[in-house]
């Protein structure tokens, strides 16, 4: 994999953790909007179409309501708890891909160097 796909594809998976990102916080948002159904993507389909597509951020991940959350009397399934661990996830993982994209930039960066 050359180092400009492989940019391309850390830009995916920044793209993918971000949408994922702010599924969560609009979950969090909704949190006391009766009948609203927790929202969440496909976070291993959307990397598969990212890996597939050589890193396409173009790529519209779908969100979709995650069955078997507890309903409270309202309708509203959102659960804080999960929320705020999943929102803990996203920034860790957009975090490291931050470090990659840097050590990718880095590399190049030191080719660019060492060529001169």
């Amino acid at each position: 994999m050359s180092e400009f796909s492989s940019i391309q594809t850390l830009q995916g998976y920044l793209k993918v953790v971000s949408d994922r990102q702010q599924l969560v916080v609009s979950n969090m948002a909704n949190i006391d909007t009766p009948g609203y159904h927790t929202q969440d993507l496909d976070f291993q389909g959307a990397m598969q179409q990212v890996m597939n597509s050589g890193g396409d951020v173009r790529l519209e991940p779908v969100s979709r309501e995650l069955p078997g959350l507890p309903e409270r009397p309202d309708g509203n399934n959102v659960n804080i708890d999960r929320e705020s661990l999943l929102l803990s996830q996203t920034q860790l993982q957009y975090q490291l891909g931050v470090q990659l994209v840097k050590g990718a930039f880095h590399q190049l960066l030191t080719a660019i160097k060492e060529g001169n």
